[in-house]
């Protein structure tokens, strides 16, 4: 947060020139340099770390871009008309905004366009899955099209480059580095249960049994590591360069307008000229603390699984030249309850509890008086709400996620994978807290027995009902599909009454960002006045969302950083958009 950048003098001679300098090799910053050096432009990518992909490639890769041929092409029908009544639902409770209200717009009518465009020109392609709802059930809502996924990429295809790609957390691959999606896990669990789930199986340890006899993890990319990979391979197709290890450290202004920037790179300092401008996509700020306490809620949140280098140095540079941000603290965050493993050689693991434990039937969020306080098979930022909320009353941060010997068997929890026996490990690291009986978690927990025996007693007697009085869990779409379909009658409501117990605890997480640069629906960056600084770009979490704080379903982020890169590169090449033109009848 300084204003050097501002104090840096047009040069007398560039180091380096370029018609866009890309600053971040995430997603959107891929994809805006892709589709710029597809229109015909020079581009440079610089990148601060030493690989490409940021947190797009430890997420699940999933986009939220409604009304695509791909969903019409899975027959899964949609229409302008339902979208607009769903976001509408969404954002009901915020003042208007005009420039935000165009952003949404020019989202919702390009999305489409820029998915063919991506499928028709490069290796970036995205497959809607048959049911993957919306997030909230309200009007216009959708059980599945909007959200679309990255097929499997062979990352052997990249040759050398492979090991560019950021890999997901160890804790998230299997075997040594196999990386595994939601539909390989049941095959790996119970791979007797058919002759397709045995070939699934055996396909995957086979392949994967190569695949360490050559690279130091598995090559079969799947979720965000697949989505960088498609654009790692594209953007090698086109010739762009990539810096690596080369942070920028200020812009160059000169008369209001952004000319270029200071860039450090492994060679020394150098000035590079960005004839048309610079494109901030550094990923927002989730892992600076000192952003978080700026434009987050109180408490500020401790932990994010987003890459460290999200750290909003974009926000920085670009205030220094007197960008404006979009800095509302209530709607500052898109989050994730996270639980955290100190690893054996002291460094942290942020596991995000996205879907794979709180919605399974066994399991409860308890606060510190020993209740529930949230639905815990709703979204993981809905979820987090739900603690901000309650801890402004009882302390919830944190909170602890409570269930049985059985749950952890049948689910695993956490870290703690489906059919872990040996959880001593666990337990040691302070990461599992266990008890033979209710009433110990509870000493072990600080909170009171009786109401924990309690909160568990009324939950078992919802169990055999299958209907969950207090906060409804289990009743909506979101809700089942994250459940376990095979129990009855709610596959999200089972008892918890197998000993031992346990418990993990779970805090806020920051797992993007909503507050941004302030742009308008070009991603142009504006000034404090409303005025645009002439050649300087944002998108992805750079850019404030223009979901204005909403999580209207999976893939909130990705979507737009997709959209508006493909926008930002159009206009910077003087290329019209066809809004609207892929729209769905309706």
């Amino acid at each position: 947060m300084t204003d050097s950048a501002s104090l840096v003098p047009p040069p007398d001679r560039w180091d380096a020139e370029t018609d866009l300098l890309v600053v971040g090799a995430g997603a959107a910053g891929m994809t805006t340099a892709l589709v710029a050096a597809l229109e015909g432009l020079k581009v440079l990518v610089c990148e601060r770390s030493s690989q490409v992909g940021g947190t797009t490639a430890t997420a699940a890769g999933t986009i939220w871009v409604p009304g695509s041929s791909q969903s019409r092409r899975a027959g899964l029908a949609d229409s302008p008309d339902a979208v607009r009544r769903y976001l509408d639902g969404e954002l009901a409770e915020l003042a208007p905004d005009p420039v935000a209200d165009r952003r949404r717009r020019a989202f919702l009518e390009t999305g489409p366009e820029a998915l063919d465009y991506l499928e028709a020109r490069s290796a970036v392609v995205f497959v809607a899955p048959a049911k993957h709802p919306d997030y909230h059930a309200r009007p216009g809502a959708a059980l599945a099209g909007r959200a679309l996924i990255p097929p499997p990429f062979d990352g052997r295809t990249l040759g050398a480059d492979f090991a560019l790609v950021r890999p997901p957390l160890p804790e998230f691959m299997v075997l040594g580095g196999m990386m595994v999606g939601k539909d390989d896990i049941p095959p790996l669990l119970a791979p007797l249960a058919s002759w397709r789930a045995l070939r699934h199986a055996l396909g995957l340890l086979l392949r994967h049994a190569g695949d360490r006899l050559r690279h130091a993890r598995g090559t079969r990319l799947v979720m965000g590591n697949a989505l960088v990979g498609r654009l790692l391979f594209s953007l090698r197709v086109q010739g762009v360069p990539i810096w690596l290890d080369s942070p920028v450290r200020a812009l160059v202004q000169d008369g209001g307008r952004v000319l270029g920037a200071v860039v450090a790179s492994p060679h020394g300092g150098r000035r590079v000229r960005a004839r048309i401008g610079v494109v901030l996509a550094g990923g927002g700020f989730a892992a600076s603390a000192a952003w978080r306490a700026r434009l987050l809620p109180q408490p500020t949140a401790r932990y994010t699984p987003a890459f460290d280098g999200a750290a909003g140095e974009g926000l920085a540079l670009a205030e220094a030249v007197g960008a404006a941000l979009d800095d509302d603290p209530a709607r500052g965050g898109l989050w994730t309850p996270v639980s955290v493993l100190r690893r054996a050689d002291g460094s942290e693991a942020v596991y995000p509890h996205i879907l794979l434990d709180r919605a399974k039937p066994g399991l409860i969020a308890i606060n510190r008086a020993g209740r529930r306080f949230v639905n815990e098979a709703d979204s993981y930022h809905d979820f987090v709400l739900g603690m901000y909320r309650a801890h402004a009353s009882v302390p919830t941060i944190p909170a602890h996620l409570v269930c049985d010997r059985r749950f952890v068997r049948r689910y695993g929890i956490g870290l703690i994978h489906p059919g872990t026996r040996r959880l001593r490990r666990f337990i040691d690291a302070g990461y599992l807290i266990a008890a033979d009986t209710l009433a110990d978690l509870a000493h072990r927990l600080g909170v009171d027995p009786a109401a924990l025996a309690d909160t568990v007693a009324h939950h078992n007697r919802c169990a055999e009902t299958g209907v969950d009085d207090a906060f409804g869990k289990g009743a909506s779409e979101l809700n089942r599909f994250n459940g376990d379909p095979l129990h009855q009658p709610n596959p999200c409501l089972g008892p918890i009454v197998e000993p031992p117990f346990f418990a993990v605890a779970v805090w806020p997480g920051v797992l993007a960002t909503s507050a941004g640069l302030k742009t308008d629906e070009h991603g142009v960056v504006q000034d404090r006045a409303g005025a645009a600084i002439l050649g300087l770009y944002a998108c992805g979490n750079d850019m404030a969302s223009v979901m204005r704080g909403a999580y209207p379903g999976p893939g909130t982020t990705l979507g737009p950083a997709l959209v508006f890169g493909y926008r930002v590169a159009l206009h910077a090449a003087g290329k019209p958009v066809q809004a609207g033109r892929n729209a769905p009848a309706g």
